[in-house]
């Protein structure tokens, strides 16, 4: 007889549906090691948040390394005439600024021309702008085509070369108006002249183009240079940025007035420095709870609670922070105004530590960036926590042995599947044989029935 397709047509029993019954009670013997896989995960997870925090405390001790921080000035004004800026070279002090004239830059205009699209005619136009080591001496051929306003604007533009040229239309009968422009302040970055050569020999436009001899060319705006006294001492600038009228700072003069600079040590920038290494060794601790934490009611734990990688990180570093310092006249936290509290957090004095910062920045300086015969703190923290986040350091042993489990088990989990999948293809098998017997002994009965009632029928006749 034929083969039997499809399981249970043979046999009318539901034989697919017991197939995937027994299919998935075989596939229940997976089920640990797929759970064992997601907690080997999450703690893989769990150590990289842990890595995240430690890295961030990491770069926060780092900072206080830094010896440049606790020299870094700062600059504060008053008055609106000047805003000042100090780099490393600059000395504490207070410097009284008067500025009396702010820099210009010139400006020349033309006569009005009726039109700014008309050919004026070819020529050579010469423009010397500038003085001493600023002057430029610019050649520029006019060609018919282009001796409209807009392409003589347009050529001196892209000489590029200290002067800019504009129009301005002032609203009159000739309205259209070449304006030319220093493109620095100051007097000697000035236009000192402008002279057309028309080739067609128009004297009447060679002069209107032109600045200075004959030319109609006017000054409208002249270049004017700034004028300041600091401390009483006169000082000019050609630009309104001033650099060496205050050592090592910079000034930016606004407006005509009177302001006050001072200059000090900037007791912000280390405060703000501490305070974010406090903020970062607490947001750590935070983690660190977070991810051994156990809620009693419901039995809820972190996905690190006892594990032995972090006890040895959060002891090592704890070991650290209490410890003695043998780096200048500071040894502890304390003695700068931060205290560890009882849930393993640092909680910081303001007051303490203001005074530390305005009065004993040597001090403060050597307990966290050391001296040349002792570490410091920070030195001692970034050898600890190179230790721990280094490659071949604490957590990525840790992390590699949690890969290498995982990996393990994928492999445990694959020859599992295969097992399985051979025994339910002996299973389907089975149940082939099963339908293809319960079939042949259903038809063996059917026939049989239908033989009997045939015998009967004839003896029934006799």
């Amino acid at each position: 007889m034929a083969s039997i397709s499809s399981l249970g047509i043979g046999s009318g029993m539901d034989l697919n549906g017991l197939l995937d019954q027994l299919r998935s009670a075989e596939r229940q013997q997976l089920e640990p090691l797929v759970a064992q896989q997601k907690s080997y995960q999450a703690q893989v997870s769990a150590f990289g948040k842990l890595e995240s925090a430690l890295s961030s405390f990491q770069d926060a001790a780092a900072k206080l390394n830094d010896t440049s921080l606790y020299e870094s000035l700062s600059t504060s004004v008053t008055g609106e005439s000047v805003t000042a800026s100090a780099s490393s070279e600059a000395q504490s002090g207070t410097y009284d600024v008067n500025v009396t004239n702010l820099a210009r830059a010139q400006s020349i205009a033309t006569d009005g021309f009726a039109a700014r699209d008309a050919e004026q005619g070819s020529g050579t136009m010469t423009i010397d702008v500038g003085t001493g080591g600023q002057a430029q001496a610019l050649t520029i051929d006019i060609a018919q085509a282009d001796s409209t306003l807009e392409g003589i604007r347009d050529a001196i533009n892209a000489e590029d070369a200290g002067v800019t040229a504009s129009i301005v239309n002032d609203g009159g009968a000739s309205p259209y108006r070449l304006v030319l422009s220093s493109d620095e302040t100051g007097t000697e970055a000035a236009i000192q002249s402008v002279a057309y050569a028309s080739d067609a020999g128009d004297t009447a436009l060679d002069d209107k183009l032109s600045f200075g001899g004959s030319g109609t060319m006017a000054e409208t705006v002249a270049a004017e240079d700034a004028a300041l006294t600091v401390n009483g001492i006169g000082i000019t600038s050609q630009s309104n940025t001033v650099e060496g009228a205050i050592q090592g700072v910079t000034l930016e003069i606004a407006e005509a007035g009177e302001s006050t600079v001072k200059v000090e040590q900037d007791n912000l920038a280390v405060r703000d420095a501490i305070s974010g290494f406090v903020k970062a060794h607490n947001d750590l601790q935070g983690t660190i709870d977070k991810l051994t934490s156990f809620d009693g009611e419901t039995g809820a734990a972190g996905t690190l609670l006892g594990d032995g990688t972090l006890r040895s990180v959060e002891s090592r570093l704890r070991e650290v922070l209490t410890d003695t310092v043998d780096a200048g006249t500071f040894d502890r936290l304390t003695e700068v105004g931060i205290s560890r509290q009882l849930d393993g957090t640092l909680e910081l004095d303001d007051e303490t530590l203001d005074d530390v910062i305005a009065n004993d920045r040597q001090s403060l300086i050597d307990f966290f960036a050391g001296t040349d015969s002792a570490d410091g703190l920070s030195d001692t923290l970034d050898g600890t926590l190179g230790r721990i986040l280094d490659d071949g350091g604490t957590l990525d042993n840790a992390t590699t042995g949690l890969e290498s489990r995982i990996e393990g088990l994928d492999e445990r989990k694959a020859r599992m599947e295969r097992s399985i999948d051979r025994t339910i293809e002996r299973y389907r098998s089975q149940f082939g044989q099963l339908d293809s017997m319960i079939a042949n002994m259903n038809q063996t009965s059917t026939y049989l029935a239908q033989q009997f009632s045939s015998l009967n029928a004839q003896l029934g006749q006799n």
